[in-house]
């Protein structure tokens, strides 16, 4: 197990006493994994269930058994308590950080930053979602092919770029892989072209008319919701790529849903969608799948539009009128 130096002192003393209780921890994914000393301390042979993470941004270590035992119940087991996962209890770090008052306070960015990933984490552990691993696919076993190509196209219809989606199928399956390409009125060019949203003209449309926009992790869903009556768009390349410039197409609509694929990635470019919409539209709701990971999946499985569930803090939060303040951080950045 990597100690990170830079944890605070609820992260040393949780580990540390889990280590002394049930042996080193493994690091996997954004995770350090130990035996659970609620359930499997019985000195037979388990896969660790018990996932540790330090959480800066709220000086807290985290602790869950993704067998659902209670954090409580695993604290007492090693002789700690509650209060013994964050680094200091709120009350105290106020009063620490009015006395020292060297600190520089966070910009406007910084903190709608940090709002953000706290609400995605708070999201995160309410909704237990597993480990993230990446598979092993083996070795590939043919050629890469073609799967489809969405065109973009500006507001008034001209052709803008383009993304390609490929497969290259592998010993223990597909991987997929996406490139982009910009026209340049003759030729396509390999690069990237303007941060436009997908289905830009039938997004103003639904824009001025007032219909409900949905807003997914990528084409596919896009396509999915389409063909079924209702008006969505995402933006090329998928997570981490959208921008205040893709907002600004959609400033004015009456109602965005924000579809989120039910994992970290997805929540936070689910909440970073919501945050640029935020105050900008009549309403925005983040909502993701009633199963599977994505729209497509929820679709695929019988559900309707209407069975999409809300994501646990984001949806309430962006649901609220955005405040004085808030507004004043979006101006800052």
């Amino acid at each position: 197990m990597d100690h990170d130096p830079a944890a605070g002192r609820s992260w040393q003393l949780i580990t540390a006493a889990l280590t002394a209780a049930v042996g080193p921890g493994r690091d996997r994914a954004r995770w350090t994994v130990f035996l659970c000393p609620v359930h499997e301390a019985d000195g037979q042979p388990h896969t660790p269930s018990l996932g540790v993470r330090y959480d800066p941004t709220q000086g807290k270590t985290i602790v869950r058994c993704f067998a659902h035992c209670d954090d409580k119940d695993v604290l007492d087991k090693i002789g700690l308590r509650v209060r013994d996962m964050w680094d200091r209890l709120p009350e105290r770090a106020q009063r620490q950080g009015e006395q020292c008052g060297q600190r520089r306070p966070p910009s406007g960015a910084q903190r709608a930053h940090q709002q953000r990933v706290s609400l995605v984490d708070k999201a995160i552990d309410y909704t237990r979602l597993p480990i993230p691993s990446k598979p092993d696919l083996g070795e590939a076993i043919g050629p890469t092919e073609t799967v489809c190509t969405y065109v973009y196209r500006s507001a008034d219809g001209h052709v803008e770029g383009a993304v390609t989606r490929r497969t290259t199928p592998h010993e223990h399956g597909d991987k997929k892989s996406f490139t982009q390409a910009h026209w340049n009125g003759t030729d396509w060019e390999p690069t990237g072209f303007a941060p436009i949203p997908y289905r830009l003209p039938e997004v103003l449309d639904g824009v001025a008319s007032g219909r409900e926009i949905y807003v997914c992790e990528g084409e596919k869903d896009v396509t999915r919701a389409i063909e079924a009556g209702q008006i969505a768009t995402c933006n090329a390349m998928g997570t981490g790529s959208w921008t205040a410039e893709h907002a600004r197409w959609l400033h004015g609509a009456g109602r965005v849903i924000v579809v989120a694929d039910r994992d970290r990635p997805g929540y936070l470019h689910a909440a970073k969608v919501a945050d640029t919409l935020h105050g900008r539209v009549g309403e925005v709701r983040v909502l993701q799948a009633a199963a599977g990971k994505d729209l497509s999946d929820h679709l695929d499985a019988g559900h309707q539009f209407a069975d999409l569930e809300m994501v646990p803090y984001l949806d309430r939060h962006y649901r609220q009128p955005r405040t004085q303040q808030q507004r004043h951080i979006t101006r800052s950045r």
